[in-house]
């Protein structure tokens, strides 16, 4: 620096300008580097995106866009659907049909396959499949299911069953005695333990042989017991109406039981007898079964919020009874509920994400893509059960809409 301020011999004027010019280059050199000091910085790393420890999917069976918006204008209230930022359409056909039952529609839901319609946990050539349940609780997570019909019925079996006919009861209940995957259930279906045809008293062998609490009732339940059954009615359980607040507060029963999970839990729950109303084309008794589901799902939605870890991921089966909203006046403002049909129909329906992972829930989806994205939400690879699809899949007749509708 002391070579560049030396005043130099000759004239006073020349001297004051050269010095002046070298001051002002090394003002502006002193400002580049400064200006550039940022950007020489090391970048930080873009964070990886938060992974979710628990999973709550709940799926209202039978349930699509018709069911949520009658509930909807039914009540005049927004359901707790409209809290969810991510939305999605999924495809519900089955490997045989393009109108899935609900054996079929499940495992597709609980794992990576299409099966033919009546097959419980089965691809179309009865091998089994892994499903979400069974490949979570591989990585250390407890799971819990709940639902408002038989725990033996359609879709909790498809989670921990591996049947071809799922009106075996008794079997699908025996495989769930018996099975280490499953840490907690509630719903209905006492009659398939004890009241069989082969005479076994299951419950007493749960208690006895296997290490499970079993109870009748949601009331003095040790919710600290890592393996207890809730088998709540002999049958399904009774309709809304009846059975008043069961649903919600069994999925507040398993959240609670489930908190305490070291390494996070899933939790299946159903709304079942929204099918059950929509085959009857009951919008009484369908309004009654969206209202609770959507008490659970605000129930599961609450817990996510608190928590920040847990994905909530809301579906269904198929939609059921083909409902629709005419204005049989045709002056655009009464709106009456009609049904086409007593039973599926092959509408898509939504998906609905919340929480870590979420935004992998929209667009067009196959049903048996959920899995995968619930896998991936967890952090985790979503590692095939390795088992080849047979890809044919038979097309549905499809009627003249001149003909005789009851032919």
């Amino acid at each position: 620096m002391d070579d560049l301020i030396k005043i130099p011999e000759g004239n006073p004027k020349t001297i004051k300008v050269n010095f002046m010019k070298r001051f002002s280059f090394i003002a502006i050199l002193a400002l580049l580097v400064l200006g550039l000091l940022p950007s020489c910085q090391p970048k930080e790393e873009p964070q990886e995106p938060a992974k979710a420890v628990n999973v709550i999917y709940l799926i209202g069976d039978g349930m699509a866009l018709p069911q949520v918006y009658a509930a909807m204008l039914a009540s005049g209230d927004e359901m707790t659907f409209s809290q969810f930022p991510y939305i999605g359409v999924v495809d519900t056909r089955s490997a045989s049909n393009d109108i899935t039952d609900s054996a079929a529609g499940g495992t597709a839901l609980a794992s990576d396959h299409r099966t033919k319609n009546g097959m419980v946990g089965m691809n179309p050539d009865s091998i089994p499949v892994k499903t979400v349940l069974e490949a979570l609780k591989e990585q250390g997570k407890e799971t819990g299911i709940v639902v408002s019909c038989y725990v033996t019925h359609a879709t909790p079996a498809v989670f921990y069953a591996k049947e071809p006919k799922r009106s075996n009861y008794e079997n699908i209940a025996l495989q769930l005695a018996e099975t280490d995957n499953v840490n907690l259930i509630i719903g209905g279906g006492r009659k398939h333990f004890n009241q069989r045809e082969d005479s076994l008293n299951l419950i007493e062998r749960m208690e006895n042989e296997l290490g499970w609490k079993v109870y009748d009732t949601l009331a003095d339940i040790d919710e600290t017991c890592k393996k207890y059954a809730v088998l709540a009615n002999d049958d399904h359980m009774p309709k809304a109406a009846e059975r008043g607040d069961f649903l919600p507060r069994a999925v507040k029963t398993a959240l609670r039981t489930l908190d305490s999970a070291a390494n996070g839990f899933f939790l299946m729950v159903e709304g079942s007898q929204i099918d059950f109303a929509c085959h009857a084309n009951d919008s009484t008794w369908m309004m009654d079964e969206m209202l609770d589901f959507d008490y659970a799902v605000q129930v599961a939605l609450d817990y996510a919020k608190e928590k920040g870890n847990t994905l909530v991921v809301v579906t269904a089966d198929h939609e059921t009874g083909g409902l629709t909203f005419p204005d049989k006046q045709g002056n655009y403002t009464n709106v009456s509920f009609a049904y086409s049909s007593g039973s599926h129909t092959s509408l898509p329906v939504l998906v609905y994400a919340y929480g870590p992972g979420a935004e992998l829930f929209t667009g067009w989806m196959q049903n048996k893509g959920i899995k995968a994205k619930i896998m991936n939400a967890c952090g985790l690879e979503n590692i095939s059960d390795s088992i080849v699809e047979n890809p044919k899949r038979f097309k549905a007749v499809k009627k003249n809409l001149d003909s005789n509708p009851n032919n």
